[in-house]
């Protein structure tokens, strides 16, 4: 009888849950098992494993330490009964929270694996869980992520937006968490001109919906490269997917689009401003870009309109030609 495996991952963002897909996978390799995740449904893990052979189910974690079903006391217990369910035979959790610790334990869970309790403050998000395997499992695991899509799924994709492989097709990541992330649009529109004075391309403008988002995207849309422009703002993540693995490159903020991309197998120029450069180059296929005068970045580096969009075009032709 197969044993029953749990992993937790309770980050929020979808970039979260990109670099922690090689961990998850690692334990299903080991015990050669699908195993379960719990994960916040902010994560867009169902659009994200869909061809996923080593997760088998997904189970929603109802937290936002306020108004969700899994938050407090009857929170915990709630989420609790729900695992119990499930008999699960091991956990790894991939956090330091006593919480998460005590829920598994109330849940019946036997073999429970965890970061060390309370030990979040300065964790590396990447580190930390490449020691955790490494002192559990005895087993090394790459910061490599790699999402899969079925041929057909990019093929549809490729004649529902009419993409012509004679010209470049670039998604532009534009969006962003938070103001610091979000270069401002005329980086991107100089960048673009320079790259359409020796390329024929097509940008794909993905970004939230937002109303600053917006903004920024509106203003690409009425510049002299419209024409050229597909805004995917109303596209969900499943379908957005498709499109940036017909792309030949991307350029993207320090966003959920730069983590689907370079772990699409798309190279991804990452336009760092404001958060540590791990978030930019954890991947083999991520080329972080720092703002003019750093040599690094950080949180409270805020050097979004010192990113050079020459210094962009620079590392594209190294990258695309």
């Amino acid at each position: 009888m197969n044993i029953k495996i749990l992993a937790i991952q309770n980050r929020m963002g979808i970039g979260d849950m990109v670099i922690f897909l090689p961990f998850i996978e690692a334990i299903s390799k080991k015990f050669n098992v699908p195993i379960s995740i719990l994960v916040k449904e902010s994560s867009k893990a169902s659009d994200i494993i869909v061809n996923n052979k080593y997760i088998n189910d997904i189970i929603y974690l109802d937290r936002d330490n306020k108004n969700g079903s899994h938050d407090g006391i009857f929170g915990s217990l709630k989420l609790a009964r729900e695992l119990n369910k499930y008999k699960f035979d091991k956990v790894f959790i991939f956090n330091s929270s006593l919480r998460f610790n005590i829920i598994c334990k109330i849940a019946g869970i036997k073999d429970i694996n965890q970061y060390p309790l309370f030990e979040k403050k300065n964790q590396h998000i990447i580190f930390a869980a490449q020691n955790f395997l490494s002192n559990k499992l005895k087993i090394d695991v790459k910061s490599d992520p790699i999402i899969n899509l079925e041929n057909s799924l990019v093929d549809i994709s490729k004649k529902k937006f009419q993409i012509n492989n004679s010209q470049i097709n670039i998604l532009l990541g534009i969006g962003g968490s938070g103001p610091t992330k979000r270069i401002p649009p005329d980086k991107f529109i100089k960048f673009m001109k320079i790259v359409s004075n020796k390329f024929t391309c097509r940008f794909f403008l993905a970004t939230g919906t937002g109303k600053d988002e917006q903004k920024i995207l509106n203003e690409l849309l009425n510049s002299d490269f419209k024409n050229n422009c597909v805004p995917l703002h109303k596209f969900k993540i499943k379908e957005i997917l498709p499109i940036i693995k017909n792309c030949k490159i991307s350029i993207c903020n320090d966003s959920s689009f730069s983590h689907l991309s370079a772990a699409l197998g798309v190279p991804t120029i990452v336009l760092m401003s404001d958060t540590p450069l791990l978030y930019g180059s954890y991947s083999p296929r991520m080329y972080p870009i720092i703002p003019d005068g750093e040599k690094t970045v950080t949180h409270d580096t805020l050097g979004k309109d010192r990113i050079n969009p020459e210094k962009i075009f620079e590392l594209f032709k190294k990258l695309v030609i």
